[in-house]
């Protein structure tokens, strides 16, 4: 059988999507390899979110190219965001890659076969997938039949054949933490976004099928679920009452083997009190709120179309810790987004400075293409730019650095990922997969003997030290 090698750039969700190519190929007559040099076809799932990521899903369309000269690989196939963003204009740049759209997906492999036998085929013209389903929510699930969402479906494969229930996926890594899509789109209208244009409007997951994948990843041995969506506290919307993201987690909570359930991109103004709770109480979902800000200044905010200040995220942030003092926040905020004064920037930095955030990812605008944005007056030159985000990137490291050395004496539990040469290395509650730090625990030999400490395990520690981001405890 031709061998395929994935690779997956950009989110977690794009990772899930990768998985659902995976099943579709390995039931289509593929193997999957990990090495690029082995494989017959290399398939890059792309990201088109903002500018670097559009580069380095070129770089790597680029690079795969390369071991086609000369090598086993014989096609090099784009799909995922940046692939369906700009379809034919992408593979008129790229002659030698063909770009598969989001509808092609279902036929994953009757499509690379016909690439393997030299057949052309033709790059699709973007649509707004916005208008592929209907403008009220209440009535998209039903629409949805027809339309090809990745990442959500009610069949799997077995040997070529539908079979009813059945997952929809083949994990690509090993790790014990995965993500788990609830719902694919995004209603808003930021003004600095395109997400919606490519990705469509907002649809849900039935809760069956969330349910039957998480007991899926527990059977191959995962122990966290990190829920992802574009926007996960607007899950259920389109479902009728009583489907909030609060419904998914106490379900979720029930099944036997998950230790951790992690929720991603929580809207600040979606942040209910009873999601809180639910977020805070429940005993297998960790305190972590991932919540992207984008700014503190209320003027921004709005020509952003977003809302919003300090004063609410501080009250926001001030009933997360009313409810649970150790809980882990992250953001995200834009730097030199068109109008910025300096005034607003200096009060943006002097807010992250004083709010005790576990994470902070600082982003310098780009215009993209098709947004709002891209309209407004005031734009910044790139070297300003730059200078900010440099200044802003230094302020929220020394409040990370400072937020972690606050750690320092809490009781943590930790997510085991890894072994050093004195114990093992993990995630406590509030560090969310490779974004957010590590932390570290030197085992007691004499209770595991010359066993390591298996992938997996939950340790207890207490936090004795930090360095940077990242957390040191010793054994409980």
């Amino acid at each position: 059988m031709p061998a395929v090698h994935i690779v997956s750039l950009g989110c977690a969700r794009n990772d899930v999507d990768s998985e659902e190519l995976a099943a579709r190929l390995d039931d289509g007559g593929f193997t999957l390899t990990g090495e690029p040099g082995d494989a017959d076809l290399v398939v890059v799932n792309t990201c088109g979110f903002i500018a670097q990521a559009k580069k380095d899903s070129i770089d790597t369309l680029l690079a795969a190219t390369d071991l086609a000269e000369g090598g086993r690989v014989k096609a090099v196939v784009a799909v995922g965001c940046l692939a369906e963003r700009y379809g034919a204009e992408l593979a008129a740049e790229l002659p030698e890659t063909t770009v598969l759209s989001f509808d092609d997906y279902p036929d994953i492999a009757a499509r690379l076969h016909a690439v393997l036998r030299g057949e052309t085929i033709a790059a699709h013209v973007p649509v707004d997938r916005r208008t592929m389903l209907p403008a009220a929510p209440a009535f998209r699930p039903q629409a949805a039949s027809g339309v090809v969402v990745p990442g959500h479906h009610a069949t799997g494969l077995a040997g070529g054949s539908a079979v009813a229930g059945a997952v929809l996926r083949r994990r690509l890594g090993e790790g014990p933490s995965a993500p788990l899509k609830i719902a694919s789109g995004c209603d808003r209208r930021c003004a600095f976004c395109a997400i919606p244009s490519f990705r469509g409007s907002y649809l849900s997951r039935p809760l069956d099928e969330i349910v039957a994948e998480a007991r899926w990843l527990v059977e191959r041995g995962v122990k966290e679920v990190v829920l992802v969506s574009e926007s996960s506290s607007s899950y259920g919307k389109d479902l009728g009452g009583g489907h909030g993201l609060e419904t998914v987690l106490r379900a979720l909570n029930g099944v036997d083997g998950l230790e951790w359930i992690r929720v991603s991109y929580l809207q600040p103004a979606e942040l209910r009190a009873s999601l809180i709770d639910a977020m805070t109480s429940l005993p297998h979902v960790v305190p972590y709120f991932d919540l992207p800000f984008q700014h503190t200044s209320a003027r921004i905010l709005r020509r952003m179309r977003r809302f919003g200040d300090a004063d609410m995220f501080w009250t926001l942030l001030e009933s997360i810790r009313q409810r649970c003092p150790s809980a882990g926040v992250r953001t995200n905020v834009i730097v030199g987004f068109p109008g910025e004064t300096p005034e607003e920037l200096e009060d943006m930095a002097g807010f992250l400075s004083v709010a005790r955030l576990d994470a902070i990812g600082v982003f310098g605008y780009s215009d993209e293409d098709g947004t709002e944005a891209v309209e407004l007056d005031g734009h910044l030159d790139d070297d300003e730019i730059d200078e900010r985000v440099s200044y802003l990137a230094g302020v929220a490291d020394d409040a990370m650095d400072n937020r972690a050395a606050e750690r320092v004496g809490e009781r943590v539990r930790l997510l085991v990922e890894g072994h050093t040469q004195y114990g093992v290395v993990g995630r406590a509650a509030h560090q969310a997969p490779e974004v957010d730090g590590t932390t570290s625990i030197g085992v007691v030999q004499a209770r595991i003997g010359d066993a390591k400490v298996p992938i997996g395990a939950m340790l207890e520690g207490i936090v004795t030290a930090s360095d940077g981001v990242d957390l040191i405890a010793r054994e409980e």
